[in-house]
């Protein structure tokens, strides 16, 4: 069977001669060019996971900056030099003034009568609600006895103990006109040593059982507690001088009865010497005398009677600081002897390799263990914990770039610049370099969290102590709240929150960076 050739007949009149304007050219491009970051940022943007934890680090990144901001520093500054911080120990988070969550209120358990019976007469005497939620009370028997135990919600700012403090005179007064001045009762009545027990809770009558006094307390027949305050008829001469117009409202004083009315201090001392009024406070009401604002502190206060807002706020900074330092001190080492590696490689490269594999052998333990040992007395904890990161750290930052070099030094347009003369640091700083920049940041924003992570559970276990009244951080928290973690939680809870939150957020941002800069990655789903 032949072949059959098809011939197609254009017709002539179809044909026409092009003028010189019809002619067709290549049209500019109407779009902007993109550059590199901006297209891993977009890469970036992809990747919902990674935003997240972007918004995330920010936030935390935030509350390590302007955390400490938020309490009053009369406060922070008192650290230092304040024994009365300490008095205010493990006070409970409140957030809301409300209700049993978050409020500032601790649930007690099988509690015996004279304490509930303290806790109850705090309020009375304070004109407060101290238990604020009663839940039940029971009988608890044994082989020997039976008591009487309680359950109840106590306000953890106002069952704070009452304490006595020696005031000079010029403390004394200014005190006096203090609380006058703002009608809050700080100077609480002295107790009657001889008709009391010695506890500075137990300002009221307790019952007798041979010749000593015991716990449980009298009641008048109105169900009150009846009071055990020193008088002036009982004071042996030793007047407090009191001249202060704030007194209980069922002060015999306010009454006119001056010979049995209260006596609010003992005074010590000579008037040659200067006196000296020894008086019994009310630690919620001085608390606004001393610092100036009323106690409510978000996270709690710690086994010293600190913010822990504040201490995990710059314990953070501090961590935070320490790891991005550490970071970028670890990249400029590092990118500089793994360029050299990569570039010139052979015998420079094998042994400057054989240098590192004999510093990566080192422990890190070992590494922070000695230099905390022998450097931190000279130049410091801090110094020493940095120079021991440093150490071995710029390792790792070395091996990557020594990988990037080796990858990028024999492309194309690496060869053209060394043949139109670049020199070796041109060619390293300006073509090579460049192109590794992505995964340098990617592996300096992954070398963070693992620093923070290091400090913390060096300084968690002990190893290092970076704990002072002016500065801390989050594995010194964790180990200081570590002992008391069944009875107040949230020692323990804010920081474990703060450094899982910061661990996994790290780590997911890093991962999309990774994505982001990766050149292989481009134009697929990131």
């Amino acid at each position: 069977m032949k072949d059959v050739k098809q011939t197609v007949v254009i017709p002539k009149e179809k044909f026409e001669f092009a003028s010189q304007g019809d002619m067709v050219h290549d049209k500019k491009l109407q779009t902007k060019p993109v550059g590199y970051f901006k297209d891993a940022f977009r890469r970036f943007c992809k990747n919902k996971g990674a935003v997240v934890a972007a918004i995330v680090v920010i936030f935390l990144v935030l509350f390590a900056i302007f955390g400490p901001l938020c309490i009053n520093s009369n406060y922070t500054d008192a650290y230092v030099t304040d024994a009365d911080v300490k008095l205010y120990k493990y006070l409970s988070p409140k957030l809301f003034e409300n209700g049993n969550f978050w409020s500032g209120t601790q649930k007690k358990t099988a509690v015996n009568e004279s304490d509930y019976y303290q806790d109850l007469a705090m309020g009375q005497e304070r004109g407060c609600t101290t238990i604020s939620d009663f839940i039940k009370q029971y009988e608890v028997s044994d082989v020997f006895s039976t008591s009487i135990k309680y359950d109840y919600r106590v306000d953890a700012y106002q069952t704070i103990g009452a304490f006595t403090k020696t005031l000079t005179t010029e403390q004394y007064q200014a005190l006096m006109a203090w609380q006058d001045e703002n009608r809050l009762q700080v100077i609480l009545p002295s107790v009657d040593r001889n008709a009391t027990s010695k506890t500075e809770n137990i300002w009221y009558k307790c019952q007798m059982k041979g010749n000593a006094y015991t716990t449980k307390p009298e009641f008048d027949e109105n169900g009150d507690f009846i009071p055990a305050y020193r008088t002036y008829a009982s004071a042996d001469g030793r007047r407090d001088d009191y001249t202060s117009n704030m007194r209980l409202a069922k002060d015999p004083y306010v009454n006119g009865d001056t010979e049995n009315g209260w006596s609010y201090a003992t005074r010590t001392g000579s008037a040659d010497k200067g006196y000296n009024y020894v008086v019994r406070v009310n630690p919620y009401n001085y608390f606004i005398y001393r610092y100036g604002f009323e106690p409510k502190f978000t996270f709690g206060t710690d086994a010293s009677g600190y913010d822990i807002f504040t201490r995990l706020a710059s314990g953070a900074r501090f961590s935070m600081l320490l790891a991005v330092g550490i970071s970028a001190i670890n990249l400029a080492i590092g990118a500089i002897y793994g360029a050299i590696e990569g570039f010139y490689g052979g015998k420079t490269d094998l042994i400057m390799e054989r240098v590192s594999d004999i510093l990566s052998a080192i422990p890190t333990m070992i590494v922070v263990i000695l230099f905390n040992l022998h450097f931190s007395a000279t130049v410091g904890a801090v110094p020493a914990l940095i120079w021991a990161f440093i150490v071995t750290g710029w390792i790792g930052m070395a091996g990557t770039t020594r990988m990037q070099f080796y990858r990028y030094k024999n492309q194309e347009y690496v060869l053209a610049a060394r043949t139109l003369g670049a020199k070796d640091r041109r060619l390293i700083w300006k073509h090579i370099f460049p192109n590794a920049l992505g995964t340098l940041i990617t592996s300096s924003v992954l070398v963070i969290p693992g620093v923070i992570f290091s400090e913390t559970s060096l300084s968690y276990l002990g190893i290092i102590n970076l704990d002072s009244p002016t500065r801390s951080s989050v594995g010194a928290m964790l180990s200081a709240g570590n002992g008391m973690m069944t009875k107040y939680p949230f020692l323990v809870l804010f920081p474990a929150l703060f450094i899982g939150l910061l661990m996994v957020s790290f780590n997911l941002f890093g991962n999309g960076l990774r994505d982001a800069f990766n050149p292989n990655l481009r134009g697929t789903e990131g």
